[in-house]
């Protein structure tokens, strides 16, 4: 029924974007409830799902599976591996974790940083994921806690490429 109304819709489906959406929310709203029926319009935009972005085929065979990103803060590390052709976390592990915070004597050091990428490593394993690429930016140098954390993950017994 959603669909009927907005089938003459003048943007097409573009308005499912972001900016679009936030301009044509009173507009979505109203159809939904010409649709019929009840519906609670209290949902906000931040619980709606919106799905990774589709990549073209010729793109997605140049990408890389799986792809190691970190990122340090002054309190905490965190490690995740996104798969390239879906844009979406793979895995992750970071010293915020609740679990892991309580049994760390320190959440932003060397040693902190080696433990992330162990554990990174196991859930690589678990998943069931044997290789990963590591990404690393501008300014970070294969040095302190960026070596820590790939080192932990080969050590784990994932492969780097």
């Amino acid at each position: 029924m959603v669909e009927d109304c907005f089938s003459n819709f003048a943007y097409g489906p573009k308005w499912l974007e972001p900016p679009m959406l936030m301009i044509y929310w009173p507009v979505f709203l109203a159809c939904i409830a010409h649709a019929g029926g009840e519906h609670d319009f209290s949902v906000s935009v931040a619980n709606m799902v919106i799905p990774p972005p589709v990549r073209p085929a010729r793109v997605v065979e140049f990408l890389k599976p799986y792809v190691l990103k970190m990122h340090f803060t002054n309190k905490y590390v965190s490690a995740q591996v996104l798969h390239s052709p879906t844009a979406t976390v793979a895995s992750s592990a970071s010293s915020q974790e609740k679990v892991l915070r309580t049994r760390m004597e320190n959440t932003r050091d060397v040693a902190a940083a080696a433990k992330i990428g162990k554990i990174l490593g196991e859930r690589l394993l678990l998943k069931e994921i044997p290789a990963v690429t590591v990404f690393l930016k501008r300014e970070q140098r294969y040095h302190g806690k960026v070596k820590a954390v790939i080192d932990s993950v080969r050590a784990a017994g994932v492969k780097l490429i």
